[in-house]
């Protein structure tokens, strides 16, 4: 997919924009970089990460199975709080 399908407007993307774009934490931006899904650039000092490594990253995840084939359990929540018969003492 190209850049522009995600919303991806430049061609690369600083540190703190590709959390905000990603929308991810500093450890996790960094676990995906030892695990080769996104490759960090320099420029000077700057670590960029271009518009097309990131789109391809995204190409790469498993969407959302919105619809589940078996429904999740739900666990009743008690409506409310059977009273066992004392009276708590005054503070009199």
């Amino acid at each position: 997919m190209h850049p522009h399908d995600y919303g991806l407007t430049k061609a690369a993307y600083s540190v703190n924009e590709t959390l905000n774009v990603l929308s991810i934490g500093r450890t996790s931006l960094y676990m995906l970089v030892k695990r080769g899904d996104l490759k960090p650039s320099k420029l000077g000092r700057k670590t960029l990460f271009t518009a097309a490594d990131i789109a391809a990253l995204l190409t790469k995840l498993q969407p959302v199975d919105t619809q589940r084939s078996t429904p999740r359990r739900s666990t009743p929540v008690p409506t409310s709080i059977p009273n066992s018969g004392e009276v708590a003492p005054s503070a009199s």
